[in-house]
């Protein structure tokens, strides 16, 4: 019940005020001067606690749909996705209550009115120029309302942008943030996300393929770099036990290219995963097999001077 007490004092205020344009209805009439604006006040002032009171209720209404999903988990992906929607459906909301409540302030205003008349009139040409001014503002809103029912990404995927690794962080109707995984924050126009390709590591689950390179002379003994890979692989836990696979995936003029192909349980244990088996493995080639590592052939050849 804690939620809906956050309802009581806009609602209070708002009945309040209601009751008061009610007692003082008959009584304003005689009213002179700039006592004579006071009805026009209230009637202001009720339609900003009428929006006050919806902005309080969709925040309650997010919070009690929050609460039952728990992103802080390691199987989140249903909770990233509801959380997604909710925040996009939220800021959609909160946008619309303070548009109609702007429209019902200028309406209260006789003058307005009147000159509402004449512009929905020629509401033709208007909306053709408002069309073309207001044409990159409304594809932007849009691109974001699309973001929140599609889902091309969630809250907290792990995604690569413009070259940057990092996570979503904020989904807003008009631009989202990227968290880099040094940081940095990088803000980008919701637009760039249905215009621009994009890696997502976690759209369907967050565990992650991790690739090692390794380069080596064509001496050195495969079974052997399998061998201590298991064993490397055994002593971590970054490691899930899913996916474990050395293989020779090229061979250049000078050097046996080799991929290791490991799994974690997301993308931050995958890369530390990546770097351990690297590490670990070029410790091993250099104590067992320092002969192995690449290396320029140069064959000298010996003429007879003598002639």
């Amino acid at each position: 019940m804690k939620y809906y007490t956050r309802l009581v004092l806009p609602l209070l205020v708002t009945l309040i005020l209601g009751f008061s344009k009610i007692f003082y209805g008959d009584v304003s009439k005689e009213w002179v001067g700039i006592w004579s604006y006071l009805p026009h006040f209230n009637t202001i002032l009720i339609i900003c606690g009428l929006s006050w009171c919806l902005f309080v209720l969709l925040k309650v209404m997010k919070k009690i749909f929050i609460k039952q999903y728990d992103i802080s988990k390691e199987d989140n992906l249903k909770a990233r996705k509801v959380l997604t929607q909710i925040n996009m459906l939220v800021k959609i909301g909160n946008f619309l209550i303070v548009l109609l409540a702007i429209g019902l302030i200028l309406i209260s205003f006789e003058s307005v009115r009147k000159v509402g008349v004449g512009f929905f009139a020629s509401a033709g040409i208007a909306g053709i120029i408002i069309g073309f001014s207001a044409q990159k503002a409304i594809g932007t809103l849009i691109a974001g309302i699309q973001i929140a029912f599609t889902q091309p990404f969630r809250l907290e995927d792990a995604v690569v942008v413009e070259g940057e690794w990092g996570w979503i962080e904020e989904i807003n109707l008009n631009y989202i943030v990227v968290r880099i995984w040094d940081l940095r924050r990088l803000v980008l126009p919701t637009t760039y996300f249905l215009e621009t390709p994009f890696q997502n590591w976690t759209r369907t689950s967050a565990d992650l393929l991790g690739s090692v390179f390794l380069y080596t002379d064509y001496t050195i003994p495969f079974e052997e770099l399998r061998k201590e890979l298991d064993r490397i692989l055994e002593t971590t836990p970054l490691w899930d036990k899913k996916v474990k696979v050395l293989q020779v995936s090229d061979a250049k003029e000078h050097t046996v290219e080799t991929r290791i192909l490991v799994s974690a349980k997301n993308s931050p244990t995958a890369w530390d995963l990546r770097v351990f088996v690297r590490e670990k493995m070029i410790e091993f080639i250099q104590k067992n097999y320092p002969e192995s590592l690449p290396k320029t052939r140069v064959e000298m050849i010996q003429k007879d001077m003598r002639n």
